[in-house]
């Protein structure tokens, strides 16, 4: 079945098809077409060769972030590159469209005794007054421990099969990631102790049920994603510290989400090097390869909150700024 509904409905399908047989992930494209799908039905576009202005009217008229529009735009440019491959364009209407100016991002930052408030809380959930509830909450506490201590993604635990950790190394091996790479990271003495326990706890729990997955749940399945997320806002909560998203001047100050703990995990990193006197940029390379990032600057942003208290100090004044105003 067709999602598309506007003039471009078939081009679109097949284009998305091209792009998913070269192996491209098309989650987020998929998103951003199907704005664009809207918009050409909103406003009644019939079948005409589009032109620059109709791009600049779409900017304006899309009621939301810059940032979200220039997805959008980016992945419709994309998009318009196939069409001139094909020959349906003679040039890309979206060539010389440019970007709207976007906000800063002023991610949430835990401290690392925060960090530590919010793993006790996610520990006192556990329910131990059945097997299939106590497996299912010990194994959402261990995808926030990896979180949390070793910066992964909120997919990448979820992922792990059984022979994804490697006991004498105490290592875990983390398969085609976001960027489609591969890294091998060491654990932490204390991750690798609680990893081994959660295991121990498993292997009995387990028994005579066939689960590949490390983090898992009693059927062949392993833990979701809603699951881990609904773990981490009930413990936010609980140790009072749910904050809703502001948009400051041209900052968004997120709210604390999963994927905070991964940014956590990199500015505490980065802190904690600093403390003690060695330079924070030089470890930047080893921080980048660990974290699994496809490129050095995605690392380097975290420099600009070296701490937590530094990040609720700016949000603070620029809050007071506003009101003063």
């Amino acid at each position: 079945m067709n999602k598309y509904k506007s003039f471009l409905a078939p081009q679109l399908q097949q284009y998305v098809v091209y792009r998913h047989n070269l192996g491209y992930s098309m989650k987020a494209s998929l998103s951003h077409l199907k704005s664009f799908d809207r918009y050409l039905v909103q406003k009644q576009t019939q079948q005409v060769l589009l032109q620059p202005s109709f791009f600049m009217r779409m900017q304006a008229d899309l009621k939301i972030e810059s940032r979200s529009v220039n997805r959008i735009i980016s992945s419709v440019r994309v998009f318009f590159n196939y069409l001139v491959r094909n020959g349906l364009y003679q040039q890309n209407p979206l060539k010389d469209i440019p970007y709207l100016p976007e906000n800063d991002i002023m991610p949430y930052i835990f401290s690392p005794e925060q960090v530590n408030q919010l793993l006790s809380a996610v520990s006192n959930q556990i329910r131990k007054a059945a097997q299939r509830l106590y497996l299912k909450d010990l194994s959402g506490y261990m995808a926030m421990v990896l979180l949390a201590r070793c910066g992964l993604r909120i997919g990448e635990p979820l992922r792990l099969k059984l022979n994804h950790y490697r006991f004498d190394e105490k290592t875990i091996y983390i398969e085609k990631t976001k960027f489609k790479k591969d890294r091998l990271i060491p654990l932490p003495q204390s991750v690798a102790i609680e990893l081994e326990n959660y295991l121990a706890a498993r292997h009995c729990l387990l028994a005579g049920v066939d689960n590949k997955y490390l983090l898992a749940n009693f059927t062949a399945k392993g833990l979701n994603d809603h699951r881990v997320r609904t773990v981490f806002h009930r413990a936010v909560s609980n140790i009072g510290l749910e904050q809703p998203r502001q948009i400051i001047g041209n900052v968004n100050i997120s709210s604390p989400t999963p994927h905070s703990l991964r940014h956590s995990f990199a500015v505490n990193t980065l802190n904690n090097v600093k403390e003690r006197g060695r330079s924070a940029q030089n470890a930047l390379p080893v921080l980048a390869a660990y974290m699994g990032h496809s490129e050095y600057k995605h690392t380097i942003k975290y420099l600009k909150f070296i701490d937590a208290q530094q990040r609720l100090g700016l949000a603070n004044f620029i809050g007071t700024h506003r009101h003063q105003q």
